[in-house]
């Protein structure tokens, strides 16, 4: 590599594609699989392999290798220098960066004989347009070097491990012990601001009240704090005494944190949807008539359809949505909730007779979806009291402490308000897959997927992470059209990409013929919520006449 680099020293930028290929250095293996055609594109992709120093009873379980390959990643995360060297993208190192979140990514691979494989970006050196050979050298003998360095270490991946296996262990808990969430006395939930998940210093830790705690145990750990039962929880307070901040740590509660974070024994059931309302969003015959029965002028709710949905449509598309993909726990904040969908108290109940208003509220369903359907919610309110008639428990922050107030809140409480009819959860919708069709995905952010000409938009999914996390939903949705017949339900494309996944590992994401180190795996919820704001998706329902 050193001659050849040596050789094209001074030439037209194309040269560098002589690297592509296996390079064999004294301590490790070093692949280039593509190279940027120049300097201001995007980077060349390249992986390094190490003989792995990992002991077989770290990496035997799925749990252990994905806490061991999200190790490995900080650590050559770390290593990474900073800086350019020449024009354009010129020597920049980069890889996926991690965020305080577990999670199963493509960046590092342990595979099946042990062999440690990371893969990054390289922005090959430039002058102008001319390859700077000596500064490539360096990039790949020093830099990459130290980086696979850090691939051999094990000094605190014990601990990372375990971390993950008690987290993962409290999940699997909730369900025998009838929770759907659970925080750990003595975590910390605020972040240090809206833009740094870091553990704010000095946060007030954790502490369950004594009526509302519960014990779980896994293998020989015994943790103790809140216990969210299922069923229907409303969390009360003042204004800035720690409710959303106890919803945002359970809306990633289904993903393990790291030691340090805070929240690494905050789990919620994996099947935890935050909805919200999302004026503007498109709606593609998503059965709303249990929120909505037919709009003025005749406009049915049964298979709902607008470009230009309201909040209170946005938001009831989004409830149907998030349990036609199999949420077991819906997540509220009313702050971000469509008021006329959320209640209607007395006094407009009285103004306005319900044969005049096309609105079922949400507190009128509330109960039913828990009691027909076994879905529970867990809701953050501040100024509407009707959702204590209608609550199991109610969970009142004081000053980031929670009180149990179920007993209160019962006495002072009004009649819990009759729904009309049966809930009704809305039929699968088939989804045409030339409505969706693969090609130019990208996502520079957690906010917006490009996918082909169509923008995305995802503000209103509030569990997508990141822009990585993004881009790995859109070829989620990329590899569903290929997999998948012209017409088929969302369910079945749902459970066939998940199968996909669990069966070839995250690389059948790859929109390449080589590997990729920027793919995190997309949760189902997530995927569908994306499939679903596609503007011109085509559905269709079953006919009921």
């Amino acid at each position: 590599m050193r001659t050849l680099l040596e050789r094209i020293d001074g030439r037209g930028y194309p040269a560098y594609r002589d690297l592509v290929g296996i390079w064999q250095f004294d301590s490790f293996e070093l692949i280039v699989d593509h190279v940027q055609g120049d300097p201001f594109a995007s980077p060349s992709r390249v992986r390094v392999r190490v003989q792995g120093a990992l002991s077989e009873r770290d990496i035997r379980c799925q749990d252990g290798r994905i806490a061991a390959e999200d190790w490995l990643l900080r650590r050559f995360e770390q290593a990474l220098p900073s800086g350019r060297r020449g024009s354009g993208r010129s020597g920049q190192i980069q890889c996926l960066r991690p965020g305080p979140e577990i999670e199963e990514r493509s960046a590092i691979q342990i595979l099946s004989d042990g062999t440690i494989e990371a893969r990054f970006r390289v922005g090959l050196p430039a002058r102008g347009r001319r390859v700077l050979g000596r500064a490539a050298w360096d990039m790949f003998d020093v830099d990459a070097r130290r980086c696979a360095g850090q691939l051999n270490g094990t000094e605190g991946l014990a601990e990372h491990i375990a971390s993950v296996r008690l987290q993962r262990g409290l999940r699997r808990a909730l369900a025998g012990a009838g929770l759907v969430a659970f925080v750990a006395d003595g975590s910390v939930l605020p972040r240090a601001s809206g833009v740094d998940q870091r553990p704010m210093v000095d946060a007030v830790p954790f502490e369950a009240p004594d009526s509302l705690r519960v014990s779980l145990t896994v293998g020989e750990d015994t943790v103790s704090g809140l216990g969210i039962p299922e069923g229907v929880t409303v969390i009360v307070g003042g204004g800035f005494h720690g409710k959303s901040t106890l919803l945002m740590a359970l809306q990633r509660g289904h993903l393990d944190h790291i030691p340090g974070d805070g929240r690494e024994r905050v789990v919620a059931i994996s099947d935890a949807v935050k909805v919200r309302a999302e004026d503007g969003r498109p709606v593609s015959a998503v059965g709303i008539s249990s929120f909505l029965r037919d709009l003025p002028g005749g406009r049915s709710t049964v298979s709902f359809s607008t470009d230009d949905a309201s909040g209170s449509t946005s938001q009831a598309a989004a409830i149907m949505e998030a349990i036609e993909s199999g949420a077991r726990l819906l997540l509220l904040d009313e702050d971000t909730s469509a008021t006329n969908l959320m209640v209607r108290d007395e006094r407009m109940r009285a103004l306005i007779p319900r044969e005049q208003e096309p609105i079922t509220p949400f507190v009128e369903r509330v109960r039913q979806m828990f009691e027909t359907s076994g879905i529970s919610t867990l809701m953050v309110v501040g100024g509407v009291g009707d959702y204590l008639a209608v609550a199991d428990t109610v969970v009142g922050m004081v000053e980031y402490r929670p009180h149990d107030m179920t007993q209160t809140a019962k006495v002072l409480a009004l009649t819990a308000p009759n729904p009309p009819d049966a809930f009704r959860v809305a039929d699968d919708r088939t989804i045409a897959a030339s409505s969706f069709k693969p090609g130019k995905i990208s996502a520079r952010d957690e906010r917006r997927i490009r996918y082909n000409d169509t923008d995305i938009d995802l503000v209103g999914v509030e569990q997508v992470l990141s822009g990585d996390h993004a881009w790995s939903i859109g070829q989620a949705i990329a590899q569903m059209n290929r997999i998948g017949p012209e017409w088929q339900s969302l369910v079945d494309r749902l459970d066939a990409i998940d199968s996909l996944i669990d069966d070839g590992g995250i690389d059948v994401l790859s929109p390449r013929s080589t590997p990729v180190g920027d793919l995190v795996r997309p949760r189902r919820h997530e995927v569908a919520a994306a499939l679903n704001r596609i503007r011109g998706l085509r559905v269709q329902v079953p006919d009921k006449t």
